[in-house]
């Protein structure tokens, strides 16, 4: 049986009871998005602090929507007008919002770990949003659902997973859930960026040729992230986008065999993928930013405070 849960911070803490609750609520949260009215107050009377260090387009935005369709408060720390930018320290900054007594924290911030401390020093429900290059557990969620969507059956699928994994907490995460719930996972990409001591018991591959004789049913495409890079990883994104992006004629080659694309966002076109890709027939892509929501409604809920407000 499931233990109610308190937070959300990484895929490792999740049992497959957990992991299966989320994706089956998913799927009625996402029929939502046919509705005339797309609320349920579900979450009516509770509040969610948004709380965003780095920046963000998706998973911002897409939070936001789903606390507002289960009919939740939202409040956006504006972290750029905040008393962080006169030297505020992270705990002084916690111990104002546990004056607002809210039930949700939502947060994203470059330090690895940090999700977990706030944790430990609020009663609010907090998601890891992002920390660094540790964890991004909602993306591995909606990564998930989707592919659940396309494979009822998920267990010995193959996914591919290419580009920066030394940098990328969505290829900690997705791997790892991936694996829980039996499906294939491989890592390809420079060997500086897929390095042997990357989860070792996942296959490595650094040709492309190579990777696709392992006969994937998805690739996953990691976005080249420069600004956790401190060194330089390989010679051009140019010379990357050659040996390890999609390009027309990888994309070809993907199409005869039927090979789906996956891809986090934001997509950066000419590196990791060429701009036929966004058109192709067995892109997930835009799927995974509309699953993204249903998802995020269904982690909110999941970790649904039981009795008022948390104080």
């Amino acid at each position: 049986m499931s233990v109610a849960r308190k937070d959300l911070l990484d895929i490792e803490s999740l049992s497959r009871e957990d992991i299966d609750s989320i994706l089956e609520q998913a799927s009625p949260f996402k029929e939502l998005f046919t509705r005339s009215v797309k609320k349920v107050p579900a979450l009516k009377g509770k509040s969610v602090l948004m709380l965003f260090y780095e920046p963000s387009t998706r998973t911002l935005s897409s939070f936001e929507v789903a606390a507002k369709r289960l009919s939740a408060d939202v409040t956006n720390f504006d972290v750029p007008h905040s008393s962080v930018v006169k030297g505020e320290s992270i705990q002084d900054t916690i111990a104002t919002l546990q004056a607002m007594r809210t039930d949700y924290i939502v947060v994203r911030h470059q330090m690895p770990g940090l999700p977990a401390m706030l944790s430990r020093m609020t009663q609010a429900s907090v998601i890891n949003a992002g920390d660094g290059a540790h964890a991004h557990p909602t993306q591995a969620l909606l990564d998930a659902f989707t592919l659940k969507e396309v494979f009822p059956d998920q267990v010995n699928k193959r996914v591919l997973i290419v580009g920066d994994v030394l940098h990328s907490r969505v290829a900690r995460s997705t791997s790892t859930l991936f694996k829980k719930l039996g499906v294939e996972v491989a890592f390809l990409g420079p060997g500086s960026l897929v390095p042997e001591y990357c989860a070792p018991e996942i296959p490595r591959f650094t040709s492309y040729e190579d990777a696709m004789k392992w006969k994937p049913d998805v690739v996953y495409l990691l976005r080249v992230q420069m600004e956790r890079q401190k060194a330089q990883f390989f010679p051009s994104l140019r010379e990357y986008h050659q040996l390890f992006g999609i390009t027309s004629e990888r994309l070809k080659q993907l199409s005869d065999a039927g090979v789906y694309i996956m891809h986090p966002g934001p997509v950066n076109r000419g590196v990791e993928l060429c701009h036929e890709v966004m058109e192709y027939e067995r892109s997930l892509i835009n799927q995974q930013v509309e699953n993204g929501i249903a998802a995020r409604m269904a982690a909110l809920y999941y970790l649904k405070p039981q009795t008022g407000t948390l104080t």
